[in-house]
């Protein structure tokens, strides 16, 4: 079992389903069926406030189905989900690290570390506190 436990399974609510497929279909100008490249960028920045970078473009694209000349509806909500699990996870590593940094230093000392694990974990060993912030 590793120390740091990944990203939970995360279901989009009904409306923000909505909005994803509202914004795929903005998005698909010719009403194709699918995602280009270009209108892909355009949906993750409707979505997520900023363009994707050519290695992100580059790997969601190459995630596509030969057979298909872009993204599908159900290839783009996928990956809106799987976007949307890893932000929200990142959001919750963000409010952890500020309740430990009790000094607002950006960073935690061992100290804010053991008073953490003392508060949230009291019977956890030292030794392991001391393994776990090694």
């Amino acid at each position: 079992m590793s120390a740091v436990a990944g990203p939970r399974a995360w279901e989009a609510s009904p409306s923000e389903h909505r909005k994803w497929v509202e914004v795929f279909k903005a998005c698909d100008e010719d009403n194709k069926g699918y995602l280009s490249r270009e209108d892909f960028k355009v949906a993750i920045v409707m979505l997520f406030g900023y363009k994707p970078c050519k290695i992100e473009a580059d790997s969601v694209m190459s995630s596509v189905n030969p057979t298909t000349s872009g993204l599908s509806l159900t290839e783009f909500l996928n990956i809106i989900r799987k976007k949307k699990e890893a932000q929200l996870y990142r959001n919750e590593i963000r409010h952890i690290f500020t309740a430990f940094d009790v000094h607002y230093c950006g960073f935690l000392t061992l100290e804010d570390f053991k008073r953490a694990f003392s508060q949230v974990a009291p019977k956890l060993p030292e030794r392991t506190v001391l393994e776990v912030f090694r």
